[in-house]
């Protein structure tokens, strides 16, 4: 069955850069303010329409506080921001010793575009959306609020 993962942070701001030409990290490649920080890992099986319901998931998930300090909000009710990172190694497993396996995260050319899926559908839902860069080494900056993290199968 496909199983879309997403680690999802509440935060207060969050920042993705990946190395430059010179070999150093610093070149930014997506920044946002109050909202969601989300890493989407994706194996094999996993399809459009996985990606599709994923993002209909983020932008509508209540993890937001009301005026009564319950989380009765979603990014949608809030125009929040998302910032969406490809991690593969949410599929990561580690039972069968110290080195994880990746053997379940998709291959790139598999993986991107779901990736990519998931990010112009929550544009086509009205979310101001920022991502890092695929197949890069990134650098993930946040200040999770709550702190509140969700990790979602799709």
């Amino acid at each position: 069955m496909p199983a879309v993962r997403a680690l999802v942070q509440r935060v207060t701001e969050a920042g993705v850069t990946v190395r430059g030409a010179d070999g150093q990290f610093g070149v930014e490649t997506g920044r946002i303010g109050p909202g969601l920080c989300v890493l989407v890992g994706v194996t094999h099986t996993d399809d459009e329409a996985v990606a599709t319901k994923l993002a209909e998931k983020l932008w509508t998930l209540r993890v937001f506080d009301d005026d009564a300090g319950v989380m009765n909000r979603s990014a949608a009710d809030l125009d929040a921001e998302i910032l969406v990172v490809s991690q593969f190694t949410l599929y990561g497993d580690a039972s069968g010793g110290r080195r994880p396996s990746l053997i379940a995260a998709a291959r790139p050319e598999h993986a991107e575009p779901l990736v990519d899926a998931v990010v112009s559908r929550l544009r086509q839902l009205g979310a101001t959306v920022a991502t890092g860069r695929f197949r890069t080494e990134m650098r993930l900056s946040l200040a999770n609020d709550g702190p509140v993290t969700l990790l979602l199968e799709r």
